[in-house]
């Protein structure tokens, strides 16, 4: 049955069962109207009360359509009174604890954070102002308004100085600089995914609440980035990854390898120096790229640490040819088409995802990544450049949790997905401005994926740094992974390129970083466990260790096969009595090792004279 409840708020309507009490129908109407300390009485003048009994039923008092009239009594009030109190105890016994999990939660001295956060972090960090010879009416030791340091966040320097986003450290010290000095600031993990383990309803798809459910995501054009520069050494580095898009045509991609440092155009930025280019194995055309897996990446990660390096992002190019004879090339990407596609986003999520940034602010110690993407495009004057991005910490977090996608027909477009029976994804939405400038929210299906990306300045120095050789005249050692005439590496390749170089010139001719590569995994002559005085001397610098490393027997051993190789003809290697026993002893008759043998050019194997095709690797005389 219906009874309608008239109060000072209108009439609101009751649905109750005729065999429920009297005790049940004050609690209904509580609910429905969400008040407390009142009572309901039959006539407009509040003559006759209805008492809230346990034994009287709805039934026998009121009838289906009948109104009833609620009036608040002071009197009744102490109930509602104790319940707030309560709620009171319990919210803020709820939020010490909030503060102490917090304060927990931050592993601030658990977490080792890279050198360069380490440095930035115990610098001062304010911008320094000299003293303004008209507005500063002080002497020299004092300060006033218009010359005491700025804050590294403050709002009309960075618009003076064209500085677009805050560094990190920038916006840790914003969110650091209240009253508590950010005492209980700290990041939390965007989830995108059910949490796990609840135990008041079946799993999804059957059941969901919302303890477990993650909570819908607005998504904000974020207003801090991780790296604010990218600095390539020289113009060499690029030159060289460019030489295979232009002998071949097609596109390619490669993983940056360098170093942090202080960036000081920015306050408390961090630059990304870029020392060299390693490119995995890839099959690409013209317009695309299939990255396949490496066999070899724990070994480039192994030399790269020994030399001080590690891996700060990926580079791919992204080129068509506009006028061959003029050397430009067309504008693919720009403000009216897309600066990077929603596929190139998902995967910069991906690989920021592998290498987060330790954070002791975070409460599981990483956040967000220095991992940075450069993309090689024609600009609008169809002249080959770079620009560099990076994704925000809300794009890693749906492409941890396998929420976007990207569109077939529009690259500029992304899209998360909906929920299903396997998976459930939660709202995300976006805010644009309408026709009329109003902002309005719209569901993320489609996204523009403007709303990922943060800009990332990439440049080259004024004056060039070499962390490995300056090539000049001598051709350089072959990039790994390109399957084309000329740029293999092979022993033929090394033993032309060692060649080249005079004794005192060693330390100058094996600072390469993709000979250094190719020297660690080579299998014809194992030099790995030898390496690492090697390695330390490129990393110092020092022609001492060098020449101590030259003067070894497992680098004696392979210049005698490089002489052997370089006094050979045909294109063929020879090699010294001792490598032949060796390669007799791997299958080959030592006997026969005359006109009745081939070596193959790739892996060098010596192979018997009847075989038209590699024992190793397979690829034809």
């Amino acid at each position: 049955m219906l009874i309608r409840v008239q109060s000072a708020e209108g009439i609101k309507r009751v649905e109750i069962s005729p065999k429920s009490n009297l005790k049940q129908f004050y609690d209904s109407v509580q609910n429905a109207l969400k008040v407390d300390g009142f009572g309901l009485f039959l006539e407009r003048n509040f003559a006759t009360e209805l008492q809230a009994s346990g034994s009287q039923l709805v039934g026998s008092t009121l009838k289906h359509g009948d109104m009833v009239y609620l009036k608040q009594i002071a009197g009744t009030s102490s109930r509602r009174a104790s319940t707030t109190a309560m709620e009171t105890v319990t919210f803020n016994a709820a939020a010490k604890q909030s503060i102490e999990k917090i304060s927990n939660i931050r592993p601030s001295s658990n977490v080792i954070e890279d050198e360069v956060d380490q440095q930035l972090f115990k610098s001062d960090g304010t911008i320094k102002r000299d003293r303004d010879t008209k507005l500063c009416h002080h002497n020299a030791n004092g300060r006033c308004v218009h010359c005491s340091p700025l804050e590294p966040y403050d709002e009309n320097y960075l618009k003076e100085h064209n500085i677009k986003h805050l560094s990190f450290h920038s916006y840790l010290r914003k969110q650091t600089s209240g009253m508590d000095h950010g005492k209980y600031f700290v990041f939390d993990d965007i989830n995108c995914r059910i949490k796990p383990g609840c135990r008041e309803h079946p799993p999804w798809p059957k059941g969901i609440c919302s303890k477990c459910q993650p909570s819908a995501i607005t998504l904000n054009r974020q207003t801090y980035r991780h790296v604010d520069n990218v600095m390539f050494e020289n113009t060499k580095i690029v030159e060289r990854f460019l030489n295979y898009w232009r002998t071949t045509g097609h596109q390619r991609m490669g993983y940056l390898y360098g170093t942090y440092e202080q960036h000081t155009d920015v306050p408390l930025g961090i630059r990304a120096k870029v020392a060299a280019i390693y490119e995995p194995p890839q099959e690409s055309s013209r317009d695309s790229i299939n990255i396949c897996p490496d066999e070899g990446a724990d070994d480039v990660e192994a030399v790269a640490s020994a030399l001080g390096l590690k891996k700060i992002g990926w580079i791919f190019t992204d080129l068509i040819t506009k006028d061959a004879t003029a050397g430009t090339v067309k504008q693919i990407r720009g403000i009216e088409t897309h600066f990077l596609t929603a596929q190139e986003c998902i995967t910069a999520g991906e690989l920021q995802n592998r290498h987060p940034n330790p954070c002791k602010y975070a409460t599981n110690g990483n956040f967000g990544s220095k991992f940075v993407t450069i993309c090689v495009t024609g600009d609008s004057t169809h002249q080959v450049h770079m620009e560099g991005y990076a994704v925000s910490a809300q794009c890693m977090a749906l492409v941890r949790d396998n929420c976007l996608i990207p569109t077939k027909d529009a690259p500029e477009l992304g899209y998360v997905r909906e929920s299903t029976d396997k998976q459930y994804v939660p709202d995300v939405f976006y805010k644009e401005k309408d026709q009329y400038g109003n902002e309005v929210q719209r569901l993320a299906r489609p996204l523009p994926v403007e709303y990922l990306l943060v800009d990332v300045p990439a440049s080259t120095p004024l004056q060039p740094q070499y962390t490995f050789t300056e090539y000049d005249k001598r051709q350089a050692f072959p990039i790994e992974n390109r399957y084309i005439d000329g740029h293999l590496q092979d022993f033929n390749a090394l033993s032309s390129y060692l060649s080249a170089w005079a004794n005192e010139e060693f330390l100058e001719a094996i600072s390469d970083f993709h000979l250094l590569i190719y020297l660690y995994k080579m299998d014809m002559l194992p030099l790995r466990q030898h390496m690492g005085p090697l390695l330390e001397a490129v990393r110092s610098k020092n022609p001492n260790k060098a020449a101590d490393f030259k003067g070894d027997e497992v680098w004696k051993l392979l210049e005698s096969l490089v002489q052997a190789s370089s006094s050979g003809s045909g294109g063929t290697t020879s090699y010294p009595s001792g490598a032949a026993a060796n390669a007799g002893s791997a299958g080959a008759d030592p006997m026969d090792l005359d006109a009745n043998t081939w070596t193959c050019n790739h892996c060098t194997f010596i192979n018997r004279g009847e075989l038209t095709s590699c024992e190793i690797c397979s690829l034809p005389r």
